[in-house]
């Protein structure tokens, strides 16, 4: 019998008002692969993934955040691989042995995503999946700030000049009550070696 904190796993959140990984099924089945995960801007994504029996390897800059990831791995009696590193400081990890990467909400502060890109597709295998999710233009428009702080299209191209095959693009619908949709959700998969 499970231990009563393990009774039911934690889902995977891309961020509010998104599916969960359970109904979005972005990344399949994590069980004993090796998943990236670029930031902790959402602490419960590392002890959602290594619930799952992932082996969960996490870079955030912030030790505040890296702190409240480690309390939420802690509080679910799972591990993972913590370090405080700029998300594109990937030197520790060998080329190609990450099965998948995931940057749930953690993109917005990033000024060269080509770098970060470029790092990760060294990272991962061949074919393997980039999933990210970013605070969705028209919410961001709709509280004050700007359409084009980060576009879609800057967020496509990255991938493409970075040899990422966009292949799934998810708006979900606002939440009643909501004037726009707040969470845009991508995956690529890596192409070539």
């Amino acid at each position: 019998m499970l231990p009563h904190w393990r009774t039911v796993a934690l889902d995977l959140s891309y961020g509010p008002g998104s599916p969960t990984e359970v109904e979005a099924r972005l990344l399949g089945t994590v069980a004993g692969k090796r998943v990236l995960v670029l930031g902790c801007a959402d602490p419960l994504v590392p002890a959602a993934l290594a619930e799952q029996e992932a082996k969960v390897v996490v870079v955030e800059p912030a030790l505040g955040r890296l702190g409240a990831a480690r309390e939420r791995l802690d509080a679910a009696g799972v591990q993972a691989e913590l370090h405080q590193v700029e998300l594109a400081d990937l030197a520790f990890v060998r080329a190609a042995t990450i099965d998948a990467a995931l940057a749930v909400r953690s993109l917005v502060e990033v000024d060269d995503l080509d770098r970060v890109f470029r790092q990760v597709h060294r990272t991962l295998r061949t074919q393997a999946p980039l999933i990210l999710s970013l605070p969705h233009p028209a919410a961001v428009a709709a509280a004050g700030g700007s359409w084009f702080d980060r576009s879609v299209a800057d967020v496509f191209a990255s991938l493409v000049r970075t040899s990422f095959a966009v292949d799934v693009l998810l708006e979900p619908l606002p939440a009643p009550g909501a004037r726009a949709p707040e969470t845009l959700i991508l995956r690529g998969r890596k192409i070539g070696s």
